[in-house]
């Protein structure tokens, strides 16, 4: 591929860090549903604080916390900054993180180093990841195994953003046939394989047919954080383009939805929660509702563009409130917060 292709990818990365951080590319007329729904407060909870324990093991690593600093970037000389921060904060804490699409780096091996951080966290669970839809335009099991060897990750994410595409001016819409390239995928690998969304949520029907061809988890990734059709709104030059991209700045499925029928359909698949996840307490929320890891990124970006330091108070803040949760639901560990008690404020019945 061209260098004006490996140029274009470059300035398309560093757009869409631009338009998260200084632009309101929060999904609009939806929400991830989480603030409908409270934990019924114990007042006698009859555990120890310091007793209260958030570790967890998924994919064979143990973890402090189920955490996910979720994929943001890669491929231009800003996220090698922003990759080792959150890598050194992983390590730190003891969470998981998975890097932005590597394909900037499939194309042009010189953006390898912005993904390189296995060395500043040798102990973390770490995805790497590739947009689903490249397997459609020339990428082959061999570009999917060079992006886990890159980063010597313990799994790949492939990435669903069909919305993205269709706004996008650079598109890839050609989405005929990929279900079929991710079992093909699958089949090769021996490296696990999640598929996610990036923030219009999967479905109970759609995670069903992945796991049936050996996706070995599912990231929902559902509405209500960031909306990519809003970042790419942002981008647009053309007047009719930018409006048809804010069109859908409220499209897709609640986090909380998207969890739960998934969770209801998949009972003993890893899942992952993410989409405008922001605070402790919805992680807390989205265990109950069936995550076994819960993920960040946006809330993330600017900490890691300043310092390690900054990332691991604020996810070191998230995990406390988790453990406060956990502690005023009277669960000293995760298994019994998944039994805990959640209403949902609009009909007061018990989920």
């Amino acid at each position: 591929m061209g260098a004006t292709v490996n140029l274009e990818i470059e300035r398309r990365k560093r757009d869409h860090i631009d338009a998260v951080l200084n632009e309101n590319v929060t999904a609009k007329g939806t929400t991830t549903g989480f603030e409908r729904l409270y934990f019924e407060h114990v007042a006698l909870p009859e555990i120890d604080l310091d007793d209260v324990k958030t570790g967890c093991a998924i994919f064979g690593k143990r973890l402090a916390a189920p955490l996910l600093l979720s994929s943001m970037t890669g491929g231009t000389d800003i996220a090698k900054k922003i990759n080792s921060h959150l890598a050194e904060a992983a390590q730190e804490l003891g969470i998981a993180m998975g890097v932005g699409s590597q394909r900037a780096a499939i194309v042009d091996t010189t953006h390898e180093n912005t993904f390189r951080i296995r060395s500043l966290a040798p102990d973390i669970l770490l995805f790497a990841n590739l947009g689903a839809v490249q397997f459609n335009y020339g990428f082959t099991v061999e570009q999917a195994r060079k992006a886990v060897d890159m980063i010597e990750a313990d799994g790949l994410f492939l990435h669903l953003n069909p919305l993205q595409e269709a706004v996008q001016t650079e598109g890839d819409r050609n989405w005929s046939g990929v279900l079929n390239k991710i079992g093909e995928l699958v089949e090769a690998l021996d490296t696990p394989v999640v598929v996610k969304e990036v923030g219009n949520g999967i479905s109970a029907g759609i995670a069903r047919r992945l796991v049936d061809l050996g996706v070995s988890g599912i990231d929902v990734a559902g509405a209500g954080g960031t909306s990519w059709s809003e970042v790419e709104a942002y981008r647009q030059n053309d007047e009719q383009k930018r409006r048809i991209a804010h069109s859908f700045a409220g499209w897709g499925i609640p986090t909380s939805i998207a969890l739960s029928e998934v969770r209801r359909a998949l009972p003993d698949t890893p899942l992952i929660a993410s989409g405008g996840i922001r605070s402790g307490v919805d992680v807390a929320k989205a265990i109950r509702l069936g995550a076994d890891l819960v993920g960040m990124a946006a809330p993330t970006l600017a900490p890691a563009i300043e310092t390690t330091d900054v990332v691991i108070a604020q996810m070191a803040a998230v995990a406390e409130e988790l453990r406060v949760a956990m502690f005023c639901t009277g669960s000293a560990h995760l298994t019994e917060l998944r039994q805990a008690t959640i209403l949902d404020n609009r009909s007061a019945l018990t989920l």
